[in-house]
């Protein structure tokens, strides 16, 4: 007689050689990196990770075990492309513990497996995106698919009358635009946005025609105004002559506080936080570069060569300025400025993004992209007949460029391929139509738009957004694909839903390595550890749980 464990042992055993798998087993992820000293996979040694530069001397969420420490420059891990890795068009989790500094700028991409080429995959990312103007995106957690999905835009309607909005800012959950007006006594406002074809009123910071910049600093929202000469858009001059040059601290409902206005500045022209500080530069000549000390009190700082600094971003620890002086490239180190170089035979340099781990800079009047390699601007080619490149952002996986005379967004597909993803801007009888910022909220690419004043959106594959800031400190994330929708958890809650869409669209099989710590975006500046893979939608309760750990 056999006794009812040897006879479950042997049933377990028949099991086994028959190819069936456990239960536990088959609920458990297909793969786990530890990340607690080493780059191996801890299921079953099948996907151990290539190291390339990751250090291995964080500690863990307990205090105690190791973490990984990615340096935001190059470090990363590499894992072979293999079948067994995606997810195809089945569910699927990712889960990891993340550790950010109080950097809001340098994060970068968590874990990728995406085929640019063919846009076929899965990202999951850390973003902060640089506007044309101010900055568009703080520390904002993504997850997207996509595979080869046509792009679809929607016309997201009008802020007022605006002729255009000038910055697009994402701040606690909300969408906002600083918009320019040249109506008879119109003034610059600040609109929220609630729903396609609706937009809230904020108020008028100052009495002057724009608001040109938008800015998140020490969790508040702060505007920027200035007296925009539309003549500069083959457009009709404002009647409203009143100067800029103001910032201004929103308080709530059409609530503004003035902290200062810049010495000499007509219009200002970017704003941006730098290790901890906000700084801002002026849009015409005289050129002008601030930094914000308590309100009322702005320190004039000098500007390179006395050229103007235009756009502001953080990229890699230093301050980056663009120029509507000969096309240059300067870099601030918190004390001087470094100059980059001409981009080609151009006369103005525009908005940055980062794509890849670089750099990239649009420009007037070739309508070309750059980007830096080393110690070199490399080109990445013209989009279709364009003269400007404005706002640029990477968004699903892809970059994204606005152009002038016809208001158009291109997607770059690689080499120096630009491909067209529509004109947002139809206005007849003009000069120039501009795609001009562009922001990521809830899970789709906002673009604004001169002259009509419209702003659009684009899907361009599922994604969904966490549309606040990420906190510092260590962070249990939860990325969930389930039928046809996407979830983001943070330390076991939800915190966002994607739309829904059709799954069986979405093959996700590529040949791509999976990465951890690089993507379509940056490279990651902070802490990693056990960072795992399952074929299946894991449950609130699970995820919960593993964020208790």
């Amino acid at each position: 007689m056999f006794s009812i464990r040897t006879i479950m042992a042997l049933v377990g055993c028949s099991l086994c050689a028959a190819g069936w798998t456990r239960a536990s087993d088959a609920d458990g992820p297909v793969a786990h990196w530890k990340l607690a000293g080493d780059a191996k996979d801890s299921v079953a040694g099948r996907f151990d990770a290539r190291n390339h530069g990751v250090e291995f001397s964080a500690k863990g969420p307990d205090g105690k075990s190791a973490a990984a420490t990615f340096d935001g420059r190059k470090a990363h891990l590499r894992v072979k492309p293999d079948a067994r890795l995606c997810p195809g068009t089945g569910d699927f989790t990712l889960t990891l513990w993340v550790y950010t500094g109080e950097s809001p700028n340098d994060v970068g991409d968590l874990v990728t497996l995406y085929d640019e080429t063919k846009r076929v995959g899965f990202n999951l990312s850390l973003r902060t995106n640089a506007g044309a103007t101010g900055t568009a995106n703080v520390r904002q957690l993504q997850f997207g698919i996509d595979a080869g999905a046509e792009p679809r835009w929607t016309d997201e309607g009008r802020p007022g009358t605006s002729v255009l909005a000038f910055a697009l800012t994402v701040h606690d959950g909300q969408l906002y635009a600083g918009t320019a007006d040249n109506a008879s006594g119109k003034t610059g406002r600040v609109y929220r946005y609630a729903k396609t074809g609706e937009w809230i009123d904020c108020g008028a910071p100052d009495t002057c025609n724009a608001v040109t910049s938008l800015v998140t600093y020490k969790g508040k929202l702060y505007a920027a105004t200035g007296k925009y000469r539309f003549a500069g858009s083959s457009l009709p001059e404002s009647d409203n002559t009143n100067a800029g040059g103001g910032v201004f601290r929103y308080e709530g409902g059409t609530r503004w506080t003035e902290v200062g206005r810049l010495k000499d500045v007509e219009a200002i022209a970017g704003m941006t936080v730098f290790r901890g500080c906000l700084y801002a530069s002026s849009l015409y000549k005289p050129a002008g570069f601030f930094r914000y000390e308590a309100d009322g009190k702005w320190t004039m700082l000098v500007v390179p060569d006395g050229k103007r600094v235009e756009s502001l971003a953080v990229f890699n620890d230093s301050l980056w300025a663009t120029s509507y002086d000969d096309a240059r490239v300067y870099r601030y180190d918190g004390d001087k400025w470094e100059d980059l170089g001409r981009l080609g035979d151009d006369t103005q340099t525009y908005a940055f993004a980062v794509h890849r781990g670089r750099l990239c800079v649009g420009t007037w009047p070739s309508g070309r992209v750059f980007v830096r390699a080393a110690d070199r601007w490399d080109d990445l080619g013209r989009l279709g007949d364009e003269k400007e490149v404005m706002g640029m952002l990477v968004h699903n996986g892809q970059l994204y460029g606005g152009t002038l005379p016809l208001g158009a967004v291109y997607r770059f597909d690689g080499g120096q391929t630009w491909t067209k993803t529509a004109q947002l801007d139809q206005t007849p009888n003009v000069k120039y139509r501009r795609a001009w910022t562009m922001a990521s909220f809830d899970g789709r690419l906002f673009c604004s738009t001169l002259p009509s004043g419209h702003i659009h959106s684009l899907e361009a594959g599922p994604c969904v957004t966490f549309d606040r800031e990420f906190a510092s400190g260590w962070q249990h994330v939860a990325a969930v694909k389930q039928g046809g929708v996407l979830r983001l958890y943070l330390n076991g809650k939800r915190v966002a839903e994607s739309r829904r869409f059709d799954p069986t669209k979405f093959d996700l099989v590529n040949e791509s390595p999976l990465q951890i710590g690089a993507g379509s975006g940056d490279y990651f500046h902070g802490s990693l550890t056990d960072v795992r893979l399952y074929r299946r939608a894991l449950g609130e309760a699970e995820i919960n749980a593993l964020a208790q750990r």
